[in-house]
Formats: structure tokens, C-alpha cells, sequence
């Protein structure tokens, strides 16, 4: 197979068929082909598609944490971006889990650039990774006792009174 016959569908049918009922959704927002999964097997989904040696999806872009309070059981979630360098095809791989139990398996056992971005994530939404070599604060103070992207905590102070809304596109 060529790298121009590897089509989404393809990536969604191989991936179906390695690991049955565990892509619980798919959607292509924008043309990127996002997937849902279970918490419990991001990182061997994350790992096989590393190491299969066709699709070969060897670089993780980015990983990040998101927050939709509003979805009651599934407000929390971790979104994986990977690439396949050699096809040129990029994936969203998305879990997502209660508040209440904020813990995630590491993806740094599969991608060692997980590790600085396992501690952002944790630092701004409260998600932990269980098995990371060093997770603590990165980028804020270590005695704050919240997690500032948390949409419970607003953007910004709204008794300031230095600023001008027309400097903010308000």
C-alpha cells in the first residue's frame, strides 16, 4: 500500500480491527481525523500506531488537556496529537474522564516529548498521570492549591479597573 491509498477510513478500519469497540467515536473536524477512546487503552492505541510499521505515526505533536464541565461524568480529557512524518497524516486521539478521577496513564513509556507536556497538563487541569517519572508543577508556583485552566476559576479579574475593553476587542 502506498502512502496516498492510506485514507482515513483505512486508519479507522485498521485500528477497529486491532482493537474491537474500543474507538467509541470518530469525526473529521476540518479534515483531522479525531478519535475517541477509552481512557484505559489510549496508550496502546498511542503505542501500536507508533510501531506498526505501515502507518508508522512516530511523532507526538502535542498533548493537552481539556475541560467541559458540562458533560457531567466526562469533564475531563486528554487530547493526543500524532503524526505519521512518512505519510504526512496527522490523528486526534481524544479520552475523556469523570473530574472526580483525574488520573491518566503516562505516554511517556511510548513518547518521551509526553513528559514535559504530562506536566503541563497537570499543572493547568489537575490531571494526573500515573506512572510519569516526574509529575509537579512546571509553569506555575508550586504552593498554588488550584489548577488555573479549570473553567470554574474565571480569566480574569473583573474589578480591575486599568483596563480598556477596546484594547481587547470588547
Amino acid at each position: 500500500m502506498t502512502a496516498t491509498d492510506i485514507t482515513h477510513e483505512y486508519i479507522v478500519e485498521k485500528l477497529s480491527t486491532q482493537f474491537p469497540g474500543k474507538i467509541l467515536s470518530q469525526e473529521e473536524p476540518y479534515g483531522l481525523l479525531s478519535l475517541n477512546v477509552p481512557r484505559e487503552n489510549a496508550i496502546e492505541i498511542i503505542k501500536w500506531l507508533k510501531e506498526d510499521t505501515e502507518l508508522q505515526f512516530i511523532f507526538m505533536t502535542d498533548l493537552c488537556g481539556v475541560h467541559f464541565p458540562e458533560q457531567t461524568g466526562f469533564e475531563l480529557g486528554v487530547i493526543y496529537h500524532l503524526h505519521s512524518l512518512i505519510h504526512n497524516i496527522r490523528l486526534r486521539l481524544r479520552t475523556f474522564f469523570p473530574a472526580n478521577d483525574p488520573v491518566v496513564p503516562t505516554a511517556t513509556t511510548v513518547f518521551r516529548a509526553a513528559n514535559w507536556m504530562e506536566r503541563e497538563t497537570f499543572d493547568f487541569f489537575g490531571i494526573r498521570f500515573s506512572g510519569h517519572p516526574d509529575l509537579r508543577r512546571i509553569l506555575n508556583v508550586d504552593d498554588m492549591t488550584y489548577h488555573p485552566l479549570l473553567k470554574q476559576y474565571p480569566l480574569e479579574d473583573d474589578t480591575r479597573t486599568d483596563k480598556e475593553d477596546k484594547y481587547f476587542g470588547r
